[in-house]
């Protein structure tokens, strides 16, 4: 009996104890021997069934010997010693290829060449000719050195066992399809789920899915270059392949679904399928990641989204996968496989993978995240036990998995899910606002259709809700919890469910402006994308409320009662607003008789609000101003008065703006502000300052400096529907 060759699988790195599990499969013992190499024994025949049935492997190659090599004497002579005859007749070609890494013998090149010679040699010798005019077939040899140990290989596969045959054309950045294989054998899918790929490109991930579930043996259409050497007889290749063919009857429980933006890219995958003999088994389409979504349960997602090195602008594929765990809480059974060179994965989708494993895509460094969902019930199981749990082998180089951003339960969804302290959070909230609802049940009745329905009572749901008629506007007080960002997106749509149920609304009506905590974003993330606008009555009054586009939605209910005293006072006075806003506090002076009323502001944007404001209630043009200004240039441009018999001053805590030179803060700015405001009052004129600073320090000196009186009505004006009796500070001024 012939005894057995040492051969050896070439790889890509990462792929190493892939490559001995299918070997295994093949029947053969196996072990990795170093980086992208895996050692096993066979015959003849195992050479041919490994080139035509290895996935992830790149080449098979057959180690003719290995032995120190500290010098050029002793890699000529080891080399010379081996029975190359065996391989290589007279006619053949031999090139020989070569590397080096921590020998003494560095130079590839000079290796290279004493190696060729001392082949030329031994097979001048054994062959008994004069020449070896190299024109037969190709026997590539290698030789390797590693700490002063050369390796000498053949290489029995010839071009790449990538090249299955069926994708003659290739896309820019595609995947290799031994990575591709690899993926979905790492993942641990099985043919009876089903499987998506929503950034398929070419295609290659869903085909060789394809042939792993059909059987279908990814060489057994190519050829090798050892098909050509006398020393593998024919029968071999026929025989390996017969059986290749007539093991190939798996079938797929599921079509696998296949997705892209690109067509031209789905073009060449639907080709690819069908030279690969699995179009039927796939189904590909043309649709954007953000509406993926199935009806299946305990599915698979393997994918190679873009990463933003070779394809795309940065900017964008960052806000493609921060997209990811809002489209993935979709799919709360199924599990979830990417592959990206994106480092910062797991801090763009808010939480960390179950693990991950280091894998090269061409010469980029990847990493292949894997987020288990709930592992599929086994017959007669009515719930599904534990997660997947197709654990990785000591030598799979997986890093080691950290604590997750929130607890994970047997049964918890990769992406999004809530946890019991949630759902009890939850209940107990729902319970609140109930509560309150039917406490301010008669308000409408009484003519009071905005005003607040919740104020943070309970800490662990920290929303300010605000009822605008038949519109709920929910706005998020930032706290910090440990829920992931899909975990939140599923509470936000509890907490609006609850909602809709205390307050008897419909989920339509309901707005919930989001805190965002993600870097470079915007303060809130706005559940509706399309712009609400609603028009809100108060006092009589009519009033245009943005529900949508901005952190207040343009009328302060908190300034519900002091409006109304503006209201009372305002017959036959000189009204001035200043931060006027959207003018809510002009149309109240001008339902009140205001002979005239100016309003200040620095934003076009709350100036044409407010404009529209005294239009809805019959108010504009006449006898009103909408200035354009800082405020404090304002007060200075003016004459002294007497000028105004009532003013509002409702400040800012803080702003900048790029029209002025300097920052307004409140504390500082006011007293500069009141400074400029006295000379231009009438004698008794009525001043309301209010601010919502909560360590604000009124400087009764400049009031003391002016004879005015100053009185605190805080109480007085934060309205019954609002516990936090803190919202604002409220004073009454009158000039002397």
């Amino acid at each position: 009996m012939t005894e057995p060759l040492d051969l050896i699988a070439a790889c890509a790195f990462g792929l190493e104890a892939v490559v001995v599990r299918e070997l295994e499969g093949l029947g053969h013992d196996a072990k990795p021997i170093s980086t992208g190499r895996v050692l096993f024994r066979g015959d003849t025949a195992a050479v041919a069934r490994a080139n035509i049935h290895l996935r992830t492997a790149d080449r098979v190659l057959i180690r003719i010997g290995h032995f120190p090599a500290p010098d050029f004497e002793a890699l000529f002579e080891g080399v010379k010693s081996l029975p190359w005859e065996r391989w290589i007749t007279p006619d053949m070609t031999f090139p020989v290829a070569g590397r080096s890494v921590k020998s003494q013998l560095s130079s590839v090149p000079a290796c290279q060449r004493a190696t060729k010679r001392a082949i030329v040699d031994r097979l001048l010798a054994a062959h008994r000719v004069a020449t070896l005019p190299e024109t037969g077939p190709r026997a590539q040899v290698e030789i390797a050195l590693l700490d002063n140990t050369a390796s000498l290989t053949i290489d029995t596969s010839g071009d790449g066992l990538h090249k299955r045959g069926y994708r003659p054309l290739v896309g820019e950045a595609a995947l290799k399809e031994t990575l591709a294989a690899g993926l979905v054998l790492l993942s641990g899918w099985r043919p009876q789920r089903p499987l998506v790929d929503p950034f398929c490109g070419t295609g290659t991930i869903a085909i060789e899915a394809a042939m792993i579930a059909r059987g279908i043996a990814p060489g057994v259409h190519r050829s090798f270059d050892a098909e050509s050497w006398p020393a593998l007889s024919a029968d071999v290749w026929r025989d390996a392949r017969e059986a290749a063919l007539a093991a190939a009857t798996g079938r797929l429980s599921f079509a696998i679904h296949a997705s892209d933006i690109d067509e031209r890219a789905l073009s060449l995958a639907r080709r690819h399928a069908a030279a690969a003999g699995v179009e039927r088994d796939i189904h590909f389409k043309r649709q954007p990641f953000e509406a993926l979504s199935s009806k299946a349960e305990y599915g698979v997602i393997i994918t190679n989204p873009p990463y933003g090195v070779r394809l795309g602008d940065e900017a964008e594929v960052e806000r493609l996968y921060r997209t990811f765990p809002m489209v993935l809480r979709g799919l709360p059974t199924w599990s979830f496989h990417i592959l990206t060179a994106r480092q910062d994965l797991e801090t763009l989708v808010g939480q960390r993978a179950t693990r991950r494993r280091k894998l090269f895509n061409a010469q980029i460094e990847c990493t292949y995240f894997t987020f288990f969902g709930p592992r599929p019930p086994r017959d007669g199981e009515s719930t599904p036990p534990a997660a997947d749990t197709i654990a990785p082998s000591a030598e799979d180089g997986d890093a080691p998995t950290p604590e997750p951003t929130a607890p994970v339960t047997d049964a918890s969804p990769a992406f999004g899910g809530l946890r019991e302290r949630d759902l009890r959070e939850i209940r107990d909230f729902e319970a609140c606002l109930s509560k309150n609802t039917r406490h301010l049940r008669k308000w409408p009745a009484r003519g009071i259709t905005c005003y607040r329905l919740y104020d943070r009572e309970q800490v662990d749901v920290p929303l300010i809700i605000d009822r605008y008629e038949e519109w709920i506007h929910a706005s998020e007080y930032e706290r910090e919890h440990s829920r992931t960002l899909a975990q939140q997106a599923d509470w936000y749509d509890a907490v609006r469910a609850a909602i809709a149920r205390a307050c008897d609304t419909p989920p339509d009506r309901i707005i919930i402006k989001e805190k965002r905590r993600q870097r470079g974003l915007s303060q809130h993330e706005k559940h509706a994308e399309e712009r609400r606008t609603s028009i809100a009555r108060e006092g009589g009054l009519r009033f245009e409320v943005n529900l949508t586009e901005y952190t207040d939605v343009g009328l302060f209910l908190d300034h519900r009662q002091t409006r109304a005293m503006v209201r009372e006072g305002a017959a036959g006075a000189r009204f001035l607003n200043l931060f006027c806003y959207t003018g809510s506090f002009t149309v109240y002076a001008a339902a009140g008789g205001a002979a005239g009323t100016t309003s200040v502001d620095l934003s076009n944007t709350y100036l044409d609000w407010a404009q529209r404001n005294l239009s809805l209630n019959g108010f504009w043009p006449g006898m009103h101003r909408l200035i354009k200004s800082d405020v404090i240039e304002f007060l200075a441009a003016h004459a002294r008065g007497p000028h105004y018999d009532l003013v509002v001053v409702d400040p800012p805590t803080f702003s900048n703006s790029s029209s002025t030179e300097e920052d307004w803060e409140v504390a500082q700015g006011h007293t500069a502000l009141f400074e400029r405001l006295f000379p231009l009052l009438a004698p008794g004129a009525t001043v309301y300052f209010s601010n919502n600073y909560r360590r604000f320090k009124l400087d009764e000196d400049v009031f003391a400096r002016h004879n005015a009186r100053v009185i605190e009505i805080t109480k007085r004006t934060i309205p019954p529907d609002y516990r936090d009796q803190r919202i604002h500070r409220c004073w009454r001024i009158t000039a002397p």
